[in-house]
């Protein structure tokens, strides 16, 4: 069996590339897969409790079983990036879902929050919280020149809409959007916008508060931070529910 195999965020400098196909045999596993790249890249096998693997654009378990055609994509701890790969979204074509009046994007453009939060607007609202994460200018005294997003665009936009739709299910809220930026990010530059509308603002602000916490440790999106001595990919932590590789 063939099967696409991608390495995104640290993962990809371990391995020295960001995807391959590779031949497997029948009835291999998830885990299988993983053992054997670990075994050329003993990096990975170190690093594995933090490695979450995911099929065909969905979180698995390494108990998996595997397919002819199966998309798997390795995934280092998210943190919220380089270049499109072939085949990805080009900088100028933004992917994005609506879901009952809720919108989810992903974008390589400066976002605009004031269209955002027009597109949420009806008039029923009594409430409008924004949450805007933006570039700081150091990580613990150390100055920082800028940031670089990469995600799993297909998967992260799945998840983001998928914990949209779990929000304005438990939270009294009106609508949710979730929109986060890739590539070269400056100081200030906002790289992530969660606006919540609801008739009242406590639930606004819990519900706003809980999207970024489950972004953060949810969605497949990495960060690299430049610093004028250096660089690095941030380390971020899966939520726990989510299954590891090792």
């Amino acid at each position: 069996m063939r099967v696409r195999v991608l390495f995104f965020g640290m993962l990809k400098d371990v391995v020295g590339h960001a995807g391959e196909d590779s031949e497997v045999p029948e009835g291999a596993s998830l885990a299988t897969l993983f053992e054997d790249y670990a075994g050329r890249y003993p990096r990975l096998r170190e690093i594995g409790r933090s490695i979450v693997i995911a099929r065909n654009r969905e979180f698995a378990s390494p108990a998996t079983l595997l397919e002819d055609g199966d998309e798997v994509a390795f995934l280092p701890p998210v943190s919220g990036g380089a270049p499109a790969e072939p085949g990805e979204t080009s900088p100028s074509d933004p992917i994005e879902l609506t879901d009952n009046g809720n919108y989810f994007a992903i974008t390589r453009h400066c976002i605009d929050d004031r269209t955002v939060r027009d597109r949420l607007i009806d008039g029923s609202e009594g409430a409008v919280v924004t949450f805007e994460g933006t570039v700081r200018n150091n990580t613990k005294g150390r100055r920082t020149r800028c940031l670089d997003y990469e995600c799993y665009e297909p998967m992260a936009l799945k998840v983001m809409a998928k914990i949209g739709v779990e929000i304005v299910a438990e939270f009294p809220i009106h609508r949710i959007a979730i929109v986060h930026r890739l590539g070269r990010l400056l100081i200030g530059e906002a790289s992530v916008v969660v606006i919540v509308t609801a008739a009242h603002r406590r639930p606004a602000f819990d519900a706003a508060l809980e999207g970024i916490n489950r972004l953060k440790k949810l969605v497949p999106i990495w960060k690299k931070e430049h610093f004028v001595d250096g660089e690095v990919w941030v380390e971020g932590e899966w939520d726990r529910d989510v299954p590891v590789a090792g």
